[in-house]
């Protein structure tokens, strides 16, 4: 997968946290899929899953929607 989309999550998680610094995001690809584990710094987990998960579902929409465009699955996962 295109290094865009892993950056691109990058950005906007690091935009919604209060320490940037904490933020990691790893790539694992498979041949059809690829899974983003974003992790953030414990007090930051809240900001990124948002009200009932609102922000991690855009976050997810989006992620998507990029990965389609290459003929891909997109899956990222919050880690703690």
């Amino acid at each position: 997968m295109v290094v865009a989309v892993k950056e691109l999550v990058e950005l906007l998680v690091k935009a919604l946290v209060d320490r940037p610094e904490a933020v990691q995001v790893s790539e694992v690809e498979g041949e059809r899929s690829v899974v983003l584990e974003v992790r953030v710094a414990p007090e930051d987990v809240g900001k990124v899953i948002g009200k009932q998960g609102r922000i991690v579902q855009a976050l997810r929409t989006v992620v998507k929607a990029a990965a389609a465009r290459e003929g891909k699955k997109a899956v990222v996962e919050i880690l703690q």
